[in-house]
């Protein structure tokens, strides 16, 4: 029976409320700002919470006082001060893992909160499907813009009961202890600790050794943790901080660790997937960051994740070997120095974007450069279109008579060409709010003549044959009426034009807008893509544009740190003036 029909068998009739079960243990340092309202997310639970532990790591800014005056006149509050600073969130974590005394424990950070009915959804179905841990969707939260970004929301679609971890293999890539219900008994006869000490990413060894375990796991769809996201705080926490290289090797030496516990248990697949998961997850999200550090990091950051990747073996690479996070890693290993920086930006992003050169080996393989010719790219021929690393080039131009965007697809190797490209569907997506968004036309795709940057695949997409004949093609219209989708022209793109409604994109006032678009080809397949964006003259610069409705508009296109097309709009003389202070904040600061 698969998991999912499990569900309804093993939760069917417990709707009755939980008995007073459940432990939460709160952790914080300094942090007396919000420690108080993460303790009261747990009380307001309701009846299920036996008890909340609440350990202070030695503070210095009044965070005990605080919590003892609250538990004066909460019962169920109990408060446990550290002596001295244990420099990370596993020793405190052990301590008030070693004061409960309830069935159950989860485990809460300071600056985080509960949402309501949190214990009762995990509760209810770990009784339920008689599981050791039950998991529910955890939310990251960005303060102050309040928008909210899932953490592994494929992972928590479904209720689904696991009766091995084994049989989920993507349990792996949530490494968060907070969004958990555990059985207390399941954690102590097995001996299941956060690493003690300063250890960043301690919940990834933690979750490797609860899933080292081979516990029966319920999954939910329900919120069952919100994470506040603070980037502007004085102090980031520690899965923020990843300005220092210590960062990197805190988290290369948590997944080795992690692979380790999962191996030394026997769970060869689920240690194999923790391997893919450093590969798709922790690596492209440093690569798309290389460009904001400077050279002495890049160099410490690409010897390390050298000696990381030195230890994988050949079946490591074997898998999927199409996979963004794998040629990445092939191409780090394969180059003494770093190199390609740029393009590896590209390919780092979500979704991925195989910028040019498109080179071959002497036999015509599609190979990464030809400095690098040993890394091949001949797994992206058998890979469907719908997941290949298309790029496309976004030029925005805003103007007195009218903003106007450019897009440039370019060919790969001849798949492009092979699956026809057609039309383009252009949207913007709100930065803080993902469900606003402002949709444009569906755009025509012409192909290009003559245009410069060339690559070396006309004659393999001219030889596809279904794709039609290439004639002799130009720029789209003004909204991209022009041509047809077929094959490339002489230099392997299409493009296409159109006009960006500021009316609409000022509409909820100033904020940041993401480029999102949607190729679709002759066989009915499409491919989700964002743009890069391109620089060069009267590019990515901030102009004030006239508005018959705000007077004016101040309009900046930029580019991301993964290198896709952004803009930030401010309507009328109050949103200019909200950019001027918060760049005189930036210079103070």
């Amino acid at each position: 029976m698969n998991a999912e029909s499990e569900t309804a068998r093993d939760t069917e009739g417990h709707t009755a409320r939980p008995p007073a079960e459940v432990a939460v243990v709160v952790i914080g340092y300094d942090d007396a700002a919000h420690v108080t309202d993460a303790v009261r997310s747990a009380l307001a639970q309701g009846p299920a919470v036996r008890e909340v532990v609440a350990v202070d790591d030695c503070s210095r800014d009044g965070s005990v006082g605080l919590l003892e005056r609250l538990s004066a006149s909460e019962p169920r509050l109990k408060v446990i001060r550290r002596r001295a600073n244990s420099g990370g969130c596993g020793t405190p974590r052990n301590t008030g893992l070693d004061a409960v005394t309830s069935p159950y424990v989860m485990f809460l950070d300071s600056d985080d909160v509960l949402p309501p009915g949190a214990v009762d959804a995990l509760l209810a179905v770990a009784e339920g499907a008689r599981a050791e841990v039950a998991g529910g969707l955890c939310v990251r939260r960005e303060l102050p813009s309040g928008r909210e970004v899932p953490w592994q929301p494929r992972l928590y679609a479904l209720h689904a009961v696991v009766p091995h971890p084994a049989q989920r293999t993507r349990l792996v890539h949530d490494t968060l202890c907070v969004n958990k219900l555990y059985r207390t008994a399941f954690l102590r006869a097995h001996g299941i600790r956060f690493p003690e000490g300063r250890f960043p990413y301690e919940d990834v060894v933690f979750a490797a050794r609860v899933l080292a375990a081979g516990p029966r796991i319920v999954l939910v769809p329900d919120r069952v943790y919100v994470w506040h996201v603070r980037r502007s705080d004085a102090r980031l926490s520690i899965s923020l901080d990843r300005s220092g290289v210590e960062n990197w090797r805190a988290r290369t030496e948590a997944c080795r660790q992690a692979y380790e516990v999962l191996l030394g248990a026997g769970q060869k697949e689920l240690a194999r997937a923790a391997r893919a998961k450093f590969l798709d997850h922790d690596l492209r999200m440093y690569v798309r960051e290389l460009g904001l550090r400077d050279a002495a990091y890049r160099r410490a950051w690409w010897e390390l994740t050298r000696a990381h990747l030195a230890e994988y073996d050949a079946d490591d690479w074997a898998r999927n070997p199409a996979a963004p996070g794998r040629l990445i890693g092939r191409v780090v290993l394969a180059s003494p120095e770093p190199c390609d920086l740029p393009r590896l930006r590209e390919l780092a992003a979500r979704p991925a974007r195989l910028y040019p050169p498109y080179a071959r080996a002497t036999d015509g393989t599609p190979v990464w450069s030809d400095g690098i010719p040993q890394v091949s790219l001949e797994p992206l021929q058998a890979r469907p279109v719908r997941a290949l690393p298309l790029a496309v080039d976004a030029e925005l131009r805003p103007g007195a008579r009218g903003t106007r965007l450019r897009l440039r697809l370019h060919e790969l190797y001849g798949r492009v060409a092979q699956a026809g490209p057609e039309t383009v569907d252009v949207e913007w997506r709100h930065r803080d709010d993902g469900d606003m968004v402002v949709h444009g036309a569906s755009l025509t795709l012409a192909p290009c003549a003559g245009a410069p940057g060339a690559d070396d695949t006309a004659g393999s997409a001219a030889s596809a044959g279904s794709a039609g004949s290439a004639g002799r093609g130009g720029s789209a219209g003004r909204d991209g009426a022009a041509g047809h989708g077929g094959s490339a022209g002489s230099d392997g793109t299409w493009s296409t034009e159109t006009a960006v409604d500021l009316l609409a994109l000022t509409a909820p006032g100033a904020g940041t807008w993401d480029l999102r678009l949607r190729l679709r080809f002759r066989d009915g397949t499409s491919r989700d893509v964002t743009a890069h964006a391109l620089t060069g003259a009267g590019l990515l610069r901030r102009r004030a544009v006239p508005s018959a409705r705000h007077g004016v508009v101040l309009v900046q296109p930029y580019a991301s740190h993964s290198g896709a097309l952004a803009l930030r709009v401010a309507p009328g003389v109050r949103g200019v003036l909200s950019v001027v202070r918060a760049r005189l904040r930036r210079l103070l600061h």
